[in-house]
């Protein structure tokens, strides 16, 4: 019988690489890391917001991290991924180009993020911290609830929203 591994609570934190950047988000805030989903566009909805898919039975949103950060448009590759994330009320997918590791911040505390602006600019960054010799931005997730909360209160997403047809997976 294969032995099973327990989680190793000093790892904390899920990191992927979006860009040339590193980013992280909290494993307590991750509930599944897939490959891509089939994916249906949503009329007027944020640049960012890549559409919604059906992740095991719920239509939920879909966040392309290169849009978000402002990067050009990448084709998928094999090492792109869906991280899903729970973001307070709301499971939301995040496209990364590659899960890099699960990491911890070896008792540390994040360092607050450098003055980036206001709004839109501070882009959900929670904190920073060192990994692998470089830096990692570690993620809100509660905060990118922000862009899907108005999709919400339109009704295009959650119970309120009309079904949906999704396609297969384009993931090649």
């Amino acid at each position: 019988m294969p032995r099973r591994q327990r989680h190793d609570p000093s790892k904390t934190l899920v990191g992927f690489v979006v860009g040339d950047v590193e980013y992280a988000v909290h494993i307590a805030r991750v509930k599944e890391i897939t490959n891509p989903l089939g994916l249906v566009p949503l009329p007027h909805a944020p640049r960012s917001i890549a559409g919604v898919a059906d992740f095991r039975g719920e239509v939920i949103p879909v966040i392309d991290l290169r849009a978000r950060f402002s990067l050009p448009e990448a084709a998928p590759t094999r090492k792109t991924k869906w991280i899903v994330v729970d973001a307070g009320n709301r499971l939301i997918g995040l496209v990364v180009d590659a899960v890099s590791e699960v990491f911890g911040t070896a008792g540390a505390q994040l360092r607050p993020v450098p003055p980036l602006g206001h709004g839109d600019d501070v882009r959900g960054i929670s904190g920073v911290t060192s990994h692998g010799g470089g830096l990692v931005f570690v993620l809100d997730t509660a905060r990118l609830r922000e862009l899907t909360d108005p999709l919400a209160v339109a009704g295009q997403i959650g119970p309120s929203a009309p079904p949906v047809s999704l396609p297969p997976s384009s993931f090649s």
